[in-house]
């Protein structure tokens, strides 16, 4: 017959093995940090991706807003250009004001003449077949004196981190984008014709 260890005998040895190994901290806080490393860096980095697309979207607002102050003081009308030569020189100071972090050749305009404020109003529509903004109702319509103009200024940003980006991600665009867009609506001064 084989020598057996009495069961008492090896409960003893294997408790106090088991409470040797759960008395042992080091690499605690590695395993620690491990179980909460995933949510940590995800928080961080989300947060970091909303404070870029707010930064973009402030700088596309103060960029529409100082490109429509041509449009307004009458700068543009009054330039003898003709209406190339002013598309061209609005989309130039636009894309000025962008500072290179925006890439002004991918920024859309829409610049609308109305007569009340009431009926600025219009929505985006989106062409399915290129996942973009349907820019044709769009139109280049500076106005002249004392006209209400409304300057709509679009971007599609490219989203920096895929996995974070569902809540964020626009439906009607393809590729992990979203919309970033300015308004500005203004009556033009009396610049008149000189």
């Amino acid at each position: 017959m084989r020598n057996l260890p009495i069961p008492g005998v090896f409960a003893t040895r294997w408790h106090k093995s088991f409470q040797a190994y759960c008395a042992d901290k080091r690499g605690l806080a590695a395993v620690e940090f491990a179980m909460i490393a995933m949510p940590f860096f995800l928080m961080i980095f989300g947060t970091i991706e909303l404070a870029v697309i707010f930064i973009m979207q402030a700088i596309l607002d103060n960029a529409a807003a100082e490109a429509s102050r041509q449009i307004r003081t009458g700068q543009l009308q009054t330039a003898g250009l003709s209406q190339a030569n002013m598309e061209t020189r609005f989309k130039d100071s636009l894309g000025d004001e962008l500072f290179g972090l925006l890439d002004p050749n991918k920024v859309i305009y829409d610049v609308q003449t109305f007569t009340t404020f009431g009926n600025t109003g219009g929505g985006i529509t989106y062409d399915t077949s290129t996942d973009s903004i349907d820019q044709s109702g769009f139109g280049y319509n500076f106005g002249g004196q004392n006209d209400i103009v409304v300057v709509r200024v679009f971007y599609e940003w490219d989203l920096i981190i895929p996995v974070l980006s569902a809540p964020l991600k626009n439906p009607n665009l393809s590729d992990n984008k979203t919309l970033l867009q300015a308004t500005v609506a203004f009556r033009n001064e009396p610049f008149g014709n000189s």
